[in-house]
């Protein structure tokens, strides 16, 4: 059973990697986007880090508590990959705290982040929190306890939320699949069945190159987007949600016009950060989200996390070691203006990115919620003299 489910997890990340080098992105369709991405613009793009999905979608029709519609999933970050097991320097920061992220007061008191940040659906944080601390256990990559970072949105619109489809198999496969280049959007992993801004939400990702002068550091964002009203979407400034109004979300209730949903950030970089300096960090991608026009409602979770990969020596800081000194790097306060900058546009990319690449999903119960339409929003753009000529197809 074993084999088959490897060969099946195989199978499923070529199939999630072709997406991500397939699909549209939005620079892709026109939208104007302000500083340069990296190679894959992705916060893979920052050397370390690695992503990886475990997607499930499966039944139709009336739900059944327990039984589905499953629209769902599992994504993990993980700040150094699987080669190293040292902490990394963190922060985290709740614009609007109707939501869960487990592991913060220990990164609070410690400032370090000491394993994967995994996404998923609410409902799901407990299973996932238990799958990550035995997946550590098991790779010998902890000591004494761990306390996982796990956040969440709501997918109980399009998912059979109650019914706890995210196993600890599920976790595993998100965990050992990560790796680094392109990362799948949309309709994948945690995001698989989120809505953002009235149309289907998910995963996106972005990135920003720092120029040399200023240090030459990138900075990479990823998010799971399910917040925000239709009318209060924005894109490259353009009131895209005033201009869009048709295939509002059919739901339980008025999905378009509420603001109940969350969203999670995930910030990294690998400028060498202090941990209140990554807080100043984390807070900068509450700018990054009202650019695209969300207000962090208040029933909306807004929960940001910031690591940085430099400092690798940082193992001599875990609990237990017997070293007296760890000698760290660190940029000063007034250097970090670009971070800043980088911050708030890889993040509002990162939203949009979510949205281009989500597809038309239909879950419970029927409920369905549609995709930015790209045919519309290019002229929408046009109609502001905000679109610009696409590069070739491709990832940056």
């Amino acid at each position: 059973m074993r084999r088959r489910f490897s060969t099946f997890l195989v199978l499923l990340i070529a199939v999630q990697v072709a997406l991500a080098q397939q699909k549209p992105r939005a620079r892709d369709l026109g939208v104007p986007f302000e500083g340069t991405p990296g190679q894959f613009n992705s916060i893979t793009d920052v050397k370390g880090v690695g992503v990886g999905h475990t997607t499930l979608i499966s039944g139709s029709g009336l739900l059944k508590v327990g039984v589905g519609p499953i629209r769902t999933g599992v994504t993990a970050i993980l700040p150094r990959g699987t080669q190293s097991d040292a902490p990394a320097f963190a922060a985290w920061f709740a614009l609007n705290g109707t939501g869960e992220m487990t592991g913060t007061t220990f990164i609070e008191e410690y400032g370090l982040l000491e394993g994967p940040i995994m996404l998923t659906n609410t409902q799901s944080v407990g299973t996932v929190r238990d799958a990550v601390a035995s997946w550590l256990v098991n790779q010998k990559k902890w000591q004494f306890c761990c306390l996982p970072v796990v956040a969440e949105t709501y997918d109980g619109d399009l998912n059979d939320i109650n019914g706890f489809h995210v196993k600890a198999q599920h976790v595993f496969a998100a965990l050992d699949s990560a790796s680094s280049g392109a990362v799948a959007e949309g309709n994948v992993g945690g995001g698989t069945g989120m809505i953002a801004f009235g149309f289907k939400g998910g995963i996106g990702t972005s990135s920003r190159k720092i120029e040399a002068r200023q240090g030459g550091y990138t900075v990479g964002a990823l998010v799971q987007a399910n917040m925000g009203r239709r009318a209060q979407l924005r894109i490259a400034g353009v009131p895209v949600g005033v201009e869009i109004t048709e295939d509002m979300p059919v739901a339980k209730v008025d999905a378009a016009e509420r603001d109940t949903g969350s969203i999670i950030i995930v910030i990294a970089t690998d400028a060498p950060l202090l941990p209140h300096q990554l807080k100043r960090v984390a807070r900068r991608a509450a700018l990054g989200l009202a650019r695209t026009g969300s207000i962090a409602g208040d029933s909306s979770g807004d929960i940001f996390i910031a690591f940085s990969t430099a400092n690798p020596g940082l193992v001599g800081l875990q609990k237990g070691d017997t070293s007296t000194i760890t000698q760290v790097t660190v940029l000063p306060n007034d250097q970090m203006n670009p971070l800043f900058e980088a911050t708030v546009q890889a993040t509002e990319e990162a939203i949009i990115n979510a949205l281009v690449a989500a597809e038309t999903m239909t879950g419970a119960d029927d409920h369905k919620a549609f995709a930015i339409p790209h045919d519309r929003l290019r002229t929408v753009l046009k109609k502001y003299n905000r679109l610009i000529e696409p590069r070739q197809k491709g990832r940056a």
